[in-house]
């Protein structure tokens, strides 16, 4: 670009002090390099713009897979824990129910002694009677 620029420079000063080998048409060959040079500046820029679009991309992706690895590893985990809560709550169920199964029973011999006891009673207490009459 700097070329061209020095060329523009050296055919302008020509075309200014009126040089008798001044050619317009070096002037119009100048300016269509000019604009092949803009173009393929475009064009490397345009490319370059592609190249930082396609590792924002790939950047982009690796972060999206991080998070999807990071959020699968954090509902396996609840899971497994999920999991160990209820084994443990069944565990605790089942041992509630043991002592309340235990208790049941104790209560039921208790009623069974409790009835023996009272038959007992009223069996003395009719023979006491029997006896006294």
């Amino acid at each position: 670009m700097e070329a061209l620029l020095s060329q523009f420079t050296f055919l302008s000063d020509q075309a200014l002090q009126g040089n008798k080998n001044f050619d317009p048409s070096a002037m119009e060959d100048l300016m269509k390099l000019f604009e092949i040079e803009s173009y393929k500046a475009w064009a490397a820029l345009e490319l370059e713009e592609e190249k930082q679009v396609k590792g924002a991309e790939i950047t982009m992706q690796q972060a999206e897979d991080y998070f999807d690895s990071v959020m699968e590893t954090a509902v396996d985990e609840f899971r497994r824990f999920e999991e160990e809560m209820e084994l443990e709550s069944k565990a605790e169920l089942s041992g509630v129910d043991d002592t309340a199964e235990k208790v049941k029973k104790m209560g039921d011999l208790m009623e069974k002694g409790a009835n023996i006891a009272s038959k007992l009673y009223v069996e003395a207490a009719m023979k006491s009677a029997a006896l006294i009459c």
